[in-house]
C-alpha cells in the first residue's frame, strides 16, 4: 500500500472504523488501558473531514468496576496456542466475545477503511483473530494494522492478512483522542510528552518514539477540559514515559492550570515516575494536584539493573523520593513501585533485596516481570540464549518468558518473590 502515513494524509471525506482487539493471554488488567494512538488518528482523520466510528473490544468486553474507572473485564477460557502448550496455566480470550464482535459489525455501515490497532507483540492472536473476522464482514475494505507490535515486528505482522502495516510512528498528538465515540467513558487519557529522554536497556521507547518531544501545556489542557466534559469521567491517566522531565518549566506549570480548572478531578500515573525527579516541591505538586496513584521507577538496587535504566534512579534517591512524598500528605500504600524481575544477568537474590529494601521504607513492591521486546539491547542478549524469540512473538510474553524460559530465574524463585511482594509484614 505503500507508506502509511502519506496514505491517511489523503483520506477525505471516507468512512473509517476502528479497532482495538481483544487480549489473547494468561492475565490482562486494566491499567486505564485505553488505545491511545488510535484515537488520536480517528481524531485526526475526523478532523480532515472524515467520519469515523470505533469498536474497542476491551471496553465493549467489560464486566465487574474496580477503582479510579477501571473494569475487570470479561474473559473465557481458549485453547492454548502450540507454543504454550508446556505451560501450566490457563488461557484466555480477554474482551468481546466472537458473538458480540459479529453482532456488532452487522450493525455497522461498511467501512472504507478499517484501522487495527494492536498492543503487546505478543498479542497479536487478538489481531489475528479481528482481521479474519473483519474480512469475511466487509471483504473489499482495505484494513490497515498499526499499533506496538506492527512497529515492533513489521515483518511477522505483514502476514496477519491487512493490507498494510504501520511501520513508522505517526505524529499526529496535535488533536485530542476522540474520547466521544465511547458511551460514557469512565476515565479519560492523555500524554504530556512523546517517548523518552532516557535510553534504557530494556525499553522500546526509543524505537517507538526516537525523538523525546513535549506537547504544549494549552494543548494537554484543552484535550483534558474535552474529555472532563463527559458526567462519567471522574479521572485521568497520564500515559507519559517521562512525566516529570523538566518539570518546572512544562509539570508545574500543568499542575497549576489542572488545579485551577479541575479540582474534581483524579490522576494517574500507571507507566511510572522517574524518582530523582521527585524533591519536596514535586511531591507536594502531585498531591495538591490530586495525582491519587503514584508509581515509582526503581526496577531495582543491583548496580547492572540501574546501569541498564539509564542510571535514572540509585538508592538514596528512591529513600528520598519516598521522604518527599510522604512528607507532602501520601501514605505508605499510596507509594507502589515498580521492580524488574528476570532481565538477563539478574539473579533471584538481586530481586529479593530490592524487595527488601523497598518495603524497609514502608512502601508497596510491584513486581514487573521482564519481557525480551525487539528492538532493545537487551532483546539481543536474551535471544542469543533463546534465539526463538525473533521468530516468534509468543515467546516475548512476560508470563512466559520469565516464569518458564528465562535461565536467569526459576519458577519456584520467582513464586517466592511474588509472596515476598505481597507479604504485608
Amino acid at each position: 500500500m505503500g507508506d502509511f502515513t502519506a496514505y491517511l494524509n489523503d483520506l477525505r471525506y471516507k468512512k473509517i472504523l476502528g479497532i482495538n482487539p481483544p487480549v489473547f493471554d494468561f492475565a490482562f488488567f486494566d491499567f486505564w488501558a485505553k488505545p491511545l494512538g488510535l484515537l488520536y488518528i480517528l481524531e485526526y482523520l475526523r478532523h480532515r473531514g472524515n467520519s469515523v466510528d470505533l469498536i474497542d473490544c476491551i471496553y465493549e468486553g467489560r464486566d465487574k468496576p474496580k477503582t479510579y474507572g477501571r473494569y475487570k473485564t470479561k474473559r473465557i477460557e481458549i485453547e492454548k496456542p502450540l507454543p504454550y502448550k508446556h505451560i501450566p496455566r490457563k488461557f484466555y480470550h480477554y474482551g468481546m466475545t466472537k458473538e458480540s464482535f459479529e453482532e456488532k459489525l452487522s450493525k455497522t455501515k461498511t467501512p472504507d477503511i478499517i484501522l487495527i490497532t494492536s498492543g503487546m507483540t505478543y498479542w497479536y492472536l487478538g489481531v489475528k483473530w479481528c482481521i479474519d473476522i473483519v474480512k469475511k464482514f466487509f471483504p473489499k475494505a482495505p484494513i490497515l494494522l498499526g499499533g506496538i507490535y506492527a512497529q515492533l515486528c513489521p515483518g511477522h505482522a505483514q502476514k496477519m492478512g491487512a493490507d498494510g502495516v504501520q511501520t513508522m510512528p505517526l505524529d499526529i498528538s496535535y488533536f485530542r483522542p476522540s474520547l466521544d465515540l465511547y458511551k460514557n467513558p469512565e476515565y479519560g487519557i492523555t500524554i504530556t510528552s512523546i517517548g523518552c529522554p532516557l535510553n534504557c536497556r530494556y525499553c522500546a521507547s526509543k524505537k517507538l518514539w526516537p525523538h523525546y518531544k513535549k506537547r504544549p501545556v494549552a494543548q494537554v489542557i484543552d484535550e483534558i477540559s474535552f474529555q472532563s466534559g463527559f458526567a462519567t469521567v471522574k479521572d485521568i491517566a497520564f500515559y507519559d514515559d517521562a512525566l516529570l522531565i523538566d518539570k518546572e518549566n512544562h509539570f508545574y506549570s500543568l499542575c497549576e492550570k489542572l488545579k485551577e480548572n479541575f479540582g474534581h478531578l483524579r490522576y494517574h500515573t500507571p507507566n511510572g515516575l522517574h524518582v530523582r525527579e521527585i524533591d519536596e516541591t514535586c511531591a507536594r505538586y502531585l498531591y495538591e494536584t490530586g495525582f491519587k496513584t503514584i508509581r515509582l521507577s526503581l526496577e531495582g538496587t543491583d548496580p547492572s539493573v540501574q546501569k541498564a535504566g539509564s542510571d535514572k534512579v540509585h538508592d538514596p534517591q528512591y529513600i528520598w523520593a519516598v521522604e518527599n512524598l510522604l512528607k507532602a500528605g501520601y501514605s505508605h500504600s499510596n507509594i507502589e513501585t515498580y521492580i524488574l524481575v528476570g532481565l538477563p544477568g539478574q539473579n533471584y537474590e538481586s530481586v529479593k533485596k530490592a524487595i527488601i529494601f523497598v518495603k524497609s521504607l514502608g512502601a508497596t513492591a510491584k513486581l514487573a516481570e521482564y519481557s525480551p521486546i525487539p528492538g532493545t539491547f537487551m532483546f539481543e542478549e536474551s535471544a542469543k540464549a533463546l534465539p526463538a524469540l525473533k521468530e516468534e512473538p509468543l515467546y516475548h510474553n512476560n508470563t512466559v518468558y520469565c516464569g518458564y524460559l528465562s535461565p536467569e530465574i526459576t519458577q519456584k524463585e520467582l513464586q517466592s518473590l511474588k509472596d515476598l511482594a505481597k507479604d504485608p509484614t
